[in-house]
């Protein structure tokens, strides 16, 4: 097995894998921002009761950080390893398609979605999980009113929606990417790969905008 470590191709496969399961967390956060739009007390009962300080949840924050953190060190590594092999050639590539916009810049996009990352978890799981497990003062129960409360202000909708399409081009690029390395990799799948990545894409950055934008101008919380 440590060619998993020690290869490239292994590299990029530990790196496609975690990009994958990321995505599947994206998907889920996605949707339950969305309860936001329709009725404050189910996100409640998801936000508090079920993923709130239990251990269950405690187990799925550290699982999840762990595939960030793997993510953005194979992503580091990775990084180095082609601009050392390959320098300022490091695009080229013997195909006709040429290397899109998402696919030169996916390391800075990355460090720019980390950069958010530490804003989102200081605003919300700081202020609700972490502040409970430590028993600090301040602790938000109300993690609908809270967010309420930060989406009424315009810059930080702005940073958001920003934010968002950083990760919409990330993804466009990642999802078949992460394929591709995991062996999808032939001409007929890749067309069709590529289309479903860019729709899951959209859907869910579109899911992640249109929350902090309905909340800004007041359509929330709908079911009263």
């Amino acid at each position: 097995m440590s060619w998993l470590i020690k290869s490239s191709i292994g590299r990029k496969f530990i790196q496609s894998i975690s990009g994958l399961f990321l995505i599947l967390f994206l998907l889920f956060h996605m949707s339950m921002n969305l309860v936001l739009l329709f009725n404050y007390e189910t996100y409640n009962f998801l936000a508090n009761d079920i993923l709130g300080a239990n251990w269950w949840a405690i187990v799925g924050t550290l699982v999840i950080a762990l595939g960030f953190v793997v993510h953005i060190l194979y992503a580091i590594i990775l990084t180095l390893q082609n601009r050392k092999a390959r320098g300022k050639d490091r695009y080229e590539s013997k195909s006709k398609t040429a290397a899109t916009w998402a696919s030169k810049n996916m390391f800075v996009l990355a460090v720019f979605i980390f950069l958010f990352l530490i804003l989102h978890l200081y605003q919300l799981w700081y202020q609700m999980q972490f502040k409970e497990l430590f028993m600090i003062e301040g602790v938000r129960h109300d993690g609908a009113q809270l967010v309420e409360e930060i989406f009424s202000q315009l810059w930080v909708v702005i940073v958001y929606v920003i934010a968002f399409i950083a990760l919409w081009f990330h993804l466009i690029h990642g999802f078949w990417s992460a394929l591709h390395s995991v062996g999808w990799n032939n001409d007929t799948w890749m067309k069709r790969l590529k289309v479903v990545g860019n729709v899951i894409s959209t859907i869910i950055v579109l899911g992640f905008i249109i929350v902090p934008i309905a909340m800004y101008l007041g359509y929330s919380n709908l079911l009263g």
